[in-house]
């Protein structure tokens, strides 16, 4: 499939908006990001140009069901919502775009869901997984993160300054908050999962991440049987991708060039 620049793709019935960059997945090896959950295409910012520059792999950035300009999701949430992407729209997303060949970048969100996927798919197509701040269970800390940040969507600016990035900003922020405070997501575990992925990982967690801890890196070094690296940046939080642009992108370009290295459209 050749893939404009920009647009949208329907997928059960919604429209995802995406970003490509590069060559497409017909031609090269593709890196596709999932953002977090309060991400989109946009917020993603300068990081995948970066990436396609410094890998010369495609880059395919998409927003899920309620993100960014694709339709709206519906609420509320149910709190499985995560392992739906992975199993049900993921799949159809990644056929979609003709993906032969790459990675799955995820952030967050976007990260467990790139994980459920792994595990649950024996999908030979994937060589690596790099997962920025991903979460495999429910820690009291990003509990009580998600229940602040929710005071500061009802008091603070937030909700207009997130507007720019979603077209229908309370179904972004509710869909997602709502779901993470539900009691019953407390028992959210995706940890099953890490022991079937076959591919190697790339781990990306900041020591100050607001919304996790090393535990995570933890339950993943325990459970996978693929390799598992890990680059722990000192003085980033939950976004290094931001916080530590640089070396969240040395890691991640390190991590791709070996995952791919045997494929000749990649840049030397």
């Amino acid at each position: 499939m050749t893939l404009s620049p920009t647009g949208f793709l329907s997928i059960d019935g919604a429209d995802l908006e995406y970003r490509m960059i590069g060559p497409s997945p017909d031609t090269a090896p593709t890196i596709v990001m999932l953002h977090e959950g309060l991400g989109c295409v946009g917020l993603w910012g300068d990081f995948p140009e970066k990436l396609q520059a410094a890998t010369g792999a495609g880059v395919f950035a998409y927003s899920r069901a309620g993100y960014g300009a694709s339709s709206p999701a519906k609420l509320p949430r149910p709190v499985d919502y995560m392992h739906r992407e992975a199993l049900d729209v993921l799949p159809k997303l990644l056929d979609r775009i003709g993906f032969r060949r790459g990675l799955l970048v995820g952030h967050s969100d976007g990260a467990s869901i790139a994980a459920v996927y792994a595990g649950a798919h024996q999908d030979h197509r994937l060589q690596g997984l790099a997962l920025l701040a991903p979460h495999f269970i429910v820690e009291d800390i990003s509990v009580q993160s998600i229940a602040e940040i929710k005071t500061a969507y009802e008091t603070t600016n937030l909700r207009e300054k997130l507007a720019r990035w979603h077209k229908d900003v309370d179904n972004a922020f509710r869909g997602w908050n709502d779901a993470w405070l539900n009691p019953t997501f407390r028992d959210w575990d995706i940890s099953e999962y890490l022991a079937y992925i076959r591919v190697p990982v790339l781990i990306v967690q900041g020591a100050d991440d607001q919304y996790g801890t090393m535990r995570q890196v933890e339950i993943a070094q325990d459970e996978c049987y693929c390799p598992v690296d890990v680059a722990a940046i000192a003085g980033a939080g939950h976004s290094p991708h931001r916080e530590a642009s640089a070396v969240t992108l040395e890691a991640v370009t390190e991590f791709a060039r070996a995952a791919l290295r045997d494929d000749p459209a990649l840049a030397a």
